[in-house]
């Protein structure tokens, strides 16, 4: 790769007064841009140096590829004059540029607190749902099945327990939650949880302090009233911790902040927020019994677009409203869930719409990975990477997600747990409407394919442009690059995990860039373990000063990036060491380095391994080797060359 040409050739594409700042992580540059409609997208499309791009918080991203991009890099510093910048650096620059919105702030808050706890009532609710599936007459006859097979009774009976204690004791996970969102102590905040869920709390009775009566009230499955409780927490713990003496500081503080905040909350905040809490519940309940199936359908029909603002951040923090009011015999149930599921599957068919149709290699690619995601959930790849890309596919499946959401409207399918918003998606609906959930998907995949396929043939220069004629190379440099080609021949070989720990699809991968294999196929490890070690013999060709990825290039020609962590480039080295150094000779199982998982996680970084063979383009295959758990050295990835 000539990255001086690669350098410019970005700076033509994006403008070189268009450029705020620059930083670059292991694969890819990270720009700060003052107009994104002034890039030529097309030119970096074309460009067979860039493997990919896309927008992500305030930053437009240039996939390049490990070895090249610290150097493509550097070269665009030369070239613009801008001043070096770390990930972290150019975080604060796009920040800078955008203009405060508290709504936007808002649900941000509410993401940031609710995402860590979705697991918890993933699980609970999916309990739930298998309970529901038990006990629910008239699916395999008039009888539940519990009815109809007494010895599983007890199953029931603690399967529905399990289910139901996430939900009732919802309170101390928000309130741990927030506790480190708002910068409290999060034993302080799940202390603060236990005391607004305590058995001992008796409704109807009050307690006499100085002749005012405090009411017993108690605060399971509530949300807003436990938030508002912690965030006055954290705000006299920072008081305190500021004024008293270091002496005191540890004793008294968690005493005066938890003792205040409990008696604020029972006595004015608790009664105000469960107030505020039961008309918003109430509130989305009466407007879907109100607009009914008709309110589904135009909800169906901006999902999507609501997607694109970020919105559906603060929608999880309803759900469980939604849902626990359901569990409690009030409400219809969560039909934002339902409506989710229309929209992510529209948007999957759309994309694989465009694979049909599109006949450049790399969309193919990213459009048949992006695809399978939205239908699983997941639709970012297949927004941003895919449908927004050509547009109409988007908007064909906007009216997919509104006919099937109508349609389930009109079937009353509601969702009694959070889940995969998507075809498996059925685990978590209502057992006696899973059916008419299954046929609303299927009219949701059908009508946005459709739609898209037709618009799509009828218009196939959207999707197939006529080639633009590349200037012809010198014979001299063909030649050289048919020699070079030549001398890096790939040889068959498998590729051996680097860590312990359970083996994934690279597709559930929580980044765009390495699940939609912008950089390569090949497969992602879990860690159980924090030792790195060398998937096969070969030489180090990149080792980052950030020591949290490595590349190699083996005996046999493959070229693969070992990246632990997502976004922990942000962490710049701490927590990770590395006994390795560029140019540096490597056997199979040596160390390459070690990462502190816990630290790591603590710091709020998903810990997952991503093995990556970036010549990919160079083998007929590249593919996952099929087990769940492996140990480092047990074979991983299948490499073919012909």
């Amino acid at each position: 790769m000539d990255h001086k040409k690669v350098a410019k050739a970005v700076i033509a594409a994006v403008g070189r007064d268009n450029m705020v700042g620059a930083a670059h992580c292991a694969t890819r540059l990270r720009l700060v841009l003052k107009d994104d409609n002034n890039i030529d997208q097309a030119a970096l499309d074309n460009n067979p140096d860039v493997k990919g791009t896309f927008k992500t918080n305030g930053q437009y991203q240039i996939i390049i590829g490990p070895g090249d991009v610290n150097f493509v890099y550097d070269e665009l510093i030369k070239e613009t004059g801008l001043k070096e910048a770390s990930t972290e650096d150019l975080k604060k620059i796009a920040e800078q540029g955008k203009k405060f919105n508290p709504i936007m702030a808002f649900i941000k808050l509410l993401s940031d607190i609710f995402v860590p706890i979705i697991p918890a009532l993933v699980a609970g609710g999916l309990l739930m749902a298998l309970n529901n599936f038990l006990t629910s007459k008239g699916l395999f006859g008039p009888q539940a099945i519990v009815e109809m097979n007494p010895m599983i009774k007890g199953l029931s009976s603690m399967i529905q327990l399990m289910s139901a204690a996430p939900f009732i004791f919802m309170p101390i996970l928000v309130a741990i939650s927030a506790a480190k969102r708002f910068g409290a102590n999060q034993y302080l905040g799940a202390a603060i949880g236990m005391i607004m869920t305590s058995p001992d709390l008796m409704a109807g009775k009050s307690w006499d302090i100085f002749g005012m009566q405090v009411m017993q009230n108690n605060y399971y499955y509530q949300v807003i009233p436990v938030l508002a409780a912690v965030w006055i927490l954290s705000v006299l713990e920072k008081w305190l911790h500021k004024r008293l003496p270091a002496a005191v500081d540890f004793t008294f503080t968690p005493l005066i902040a938890v003792m205040l905040t409990g008696f604020l909350t029972f006595t004015i905040v608790g009664p105000a927020m469960k107030t505020v809490s039961d008309w918003v519940t109430n509130g989305i309940v009466w407007l879907y019994d109100t607009t009914s199936f008709i309110g589904m359908g135009v909800f169906g029909l901006t999902y999507s677009a609501i997607v694109l603002t970020g919105l559906h951040q603060s929608f999880p923090a309803i759900e469980t409203q939604l849902i626990t009011a359901f569990s409690n015999g009030k409400g219809a149930g969560d039909f934002i869930f339902v409506v989710a599921s229309m929209a992510n599957v529209a948007q999957g068919a759309a994309t694989f719409a465009v694979w049909t149709l599109t006949k450049d290699k790399k969309m193919k690619g990213l459009a048949s990975s992006a695809g399978v995601s939205a239908l699983l959930g997941i639709t970012e790849p297949a927004l941003f990477g895919v449908n927004l890309k050509y547009k109409f596919p988007f908007f064909c499946a906007l009216i997919g997600s509104g006919i099937a959401a109508m349609f389930a409207g009109l079937m009353h399918v509601v969702a009694v747990s959070l889940g995969s918003a998507g075809f498996l998606g059925f685990l978590s609906i209502n057992a006696s409407s899973i059916p008419m959930y299954i046929v609303a998907e299927l009219i949701s995949f059908a009508i946005a394919f459709a739609l898209t396929f037709i618009y799509g043939k009828s218009h196939n220069e959207l999707l197939n442009p006529a080639p633009v004629a590349a200037p012809s190379e010198p014979k001299e440099v063909k030649e050289a690059k048919t020699e070079a080609k030549k001398v890096s021949g790939v040889e068959n070989q498998v590729v051996d995990s680097p860590v312990d720990g359970k083996s994934i699809d690279l597709g559930e991968v929580n980044d765009q860039v390495f699940s939609t294999k912008m950089m390569g196929d090949g497969a992602a490890v879990v860690p159980a373990d924090g030792t790195i070690y060398a998937p096969a013999d070969g030489e180090i060709t990149v080792a980052y000063e950030t020591k949290h990825a490595y590349g190699i290039k083996t005996d046999q020609g493959a070229e693969v990036l070992i990246h632990v962590g997502i976004d922990t480039v942000n962490l710049k080295g701490q927590h990770f060491t590395s006994n390795v150094t560029q140019g540096q000779k490597i056997k199979k199982g040596d160390v390459l380095g070690t990462a502190d998982l816990e630290a790591i996680k603590q710091a709020g970084y998903d810990t997952t391994v991503m093995v990556i063979v970036t010549n990919t383009m160079n083998y007929a295959s590249v593919e996952r080797i099929d087990v769940d758990e492996v140990k480092h050295g047990d074979n991983l990835i299948a490499i073919t060359a012909e």
